[in-house]
């Protein structure tokens, strides 16, 4: 029997576990059913999506597309943006569909090894409806890095006794999430000290005990120094290093009115689902209150990174929506947590559908990006993304012109000496190299004006408008060269329709 279990959790029959996989199949499927296809669905997974395709052609990240999110995201990318067409795009959000689902399962079985197992189901079900509230809805980096972490936790808490080899199995599923997202480390930091207790209480010695939690740290690590060994192995050590360490520390802060927003908003979000977690009660059973303890903690390390990670936009609440859903399985195992949780929760899925309509209504429909890719074009000659859709590389396959594709890295105030080049110097030189095409889109709050400023310059100079096309909220310039000839002669930092030599 495993450990925080009840006999009769241990031996759930077949039928009821079957059940239970069907229910949250179709719950993850049916708050997700409106977002399947859609190319646009957060500006985040569109460059992931755009990178993928050049990495699957042979670009080198943080070289030849740059950007600070580690390897291990882009190569979750890799695979479904090599498809053809728009096979890419049902790929990647089938493959986020499969690891939010696989996640609220292990977000049931957190429960049963907590001795909630009434509230399951129901915790399972809040964990799919709640990512949605709060940016989930498509492939998100937490969508797939918090699946790491709930196998990673239910390897801990399932765990029998304090065996080196499954809590090692468990850090290195840690490494895995800290190589999807960094910011995964600040939990599973708990994760080793709880491991590290875990040993102290079952009678090793403090010597033993920090050697192993030594052991462990190293395990964690091994994903991320994988990927420093092949950088400096490839000469690129440095662009490795500036990109996933140094230059977020070199970020400019937004605003604080809008981060401050921004974590009322999350606040909103995370509130009925950390009162349900406040209402699941205590056990008397040893390993019960365990599991129920580990499940607090990691809670509460999920918070504490989620506070110290500004500027708390919606998605940065993913994290904490896992343990909370665990925890809240307390509560929503009694007779009336069930009809309060079961209203939360009937709210919350009809907020997040709202939300998606919202969404479409304000960043564009399949249909318009459509026509926004029909007026850029297929050919030949590059592209520029000043402001807009980094989804138009992959959309397009025209060849791209820096390895800033994802294009605020250029014009936002918060990424000014942040991004390792000059931003008003590497948009001069992009408009130097005459791409064929380029897109803007209206001003946006955190642009610098000055640099909008130039390129509208460079723009009137050399360029004209062919279209503008209504994406969303947004009218969308579409800019051709006055200089065709040169313009299909530029050469490309990248070109995305071919392997790299």
């Amino acid at each position: 029997m495993l450990p925080g279990t009840s006999g009769t959790d241990a031996r759930r029959p077949a039928s009821s576990m079957a059940w239970r996989t069907a229910i949250i199949i179709a719950v993850a499927v049916a708050t997700r059913l409106m977002t399947f296809g859609n190319p646009i669905l957060y500006t985040d997974e569109e460059f992931y999506f755009a990178a993928g395709r050049a990495l699957a052609n042979g670009a080198l990240p943080f070289v030849d597309v740059w950007d600070r999110k580690p390897i291990g995201l882009f190569l979750i990318y890799a695979a479904p943006a090599a498809l053809p067409g728009s096979l890419g795009i049902w790929a990647y959000q089938a493959m986020a569909l499969l690891c939010a689902a696989a996640t609220a399962l292990i977000v049931a079985r957190l429960a049963d090894a907590a001795g909630w197992s009434r509230g399951s189901i129901l915790a399972g079900v809040a964990y799919l409806a709640w990512i949605t509230v709060a940016g989930g809805q498509g492939g998100q980096s937490p969508v797939f890095y918090n699946l790491a972490m709930a196998l990673a936790a239910l390897l801990i808490v399932e765990r029998d006794r304090p065996a080196l080899g499954r809590g090692a199995v468990a850090m290195l599923v840690v490494g895995v999430a800290i190589q999807i997202k960094y910011t995964a480390a600040l939990e599973g930091i708990f994760f080793g000290l709880w491991l590290m207790v875990d040993d102290w209480k079952h009678g090793r010695k403090v010597i033993v005990v920090i050697g192993r939690g030594a052991v462990l740290a190293t395990i964690a690590l091994l994903p991320t120094l994988v990927a420093v060994l092949v950088y400096a192995g490839l000469g690129e050590l440095s662009a490795f290093v500036f990109a996933n360490f140094e230059s977020i520390f070199s970020r400019n802060a937004d605003p604080m009115r809008e981060q401050l927003a921004n974590l009322a908003k999350a606040t909103a979000i995370l509130l009925p689902l950390l009162a349900m977690a406040l209402g699941a009660g205590p056990s008397a059973e040893e390993r019960i209150a365990g599991s129920r303890l580990f499940l607090r903690g990691w809670l509460l390390a999920a918070l504490l990174a989620f506070a110290l990670l500004p500027p708390w936009t919606d998605h940065y609440a993913l994290p904490v929506l896992l343990p909370a859903a665990a925890v809240a399985a307390g509560f929503l195992g009694h007779a009336r947590g069930r009809r309060i949780g079961g209203a939360l929760i009937v709210i919350a899925v009809i907020a997040g559908q709202t939300s998606l309509v919202m969404d479409r209504q304000r960043r564009g429909t399949p249909a318009q990006f459509g026509s926004l890719v029909q007026a850029v074009g297929r050919g030949p000659g590059c592209l520029y993304v000043y402001s807009s859709s980094s989804m138009l590389y992959p959309a397009t396959g025209r060849c791209a012109v820096s390895r800033y594709v994802f294009p605020s890295h250029l014009t936002r105030e918060r990424e000014n000496g942040a991004v390792g080049a000059d931003q008003m110097t590497e948009m001069r030189a992009i408009f130097a190299k005459l791409p064929a095409v380029v897109v803007m889109g209206p001003p946006y709050d955190g642009e610098r004006p000055d640099i909008r400023a130039a390129a509208l310059g460079l723009l009137a100079r050399d360029y004209r408008v062919t279209a503008r096309v209504t994406l969303g909220r947004k009218r969308v310039a579409v800019y051709q060269s006055r200089t065709v000839a040169q313009s299909t002669g530029a050469i490309a930092h990248f070109d995305w329709a071919r392997k790299r030599s």
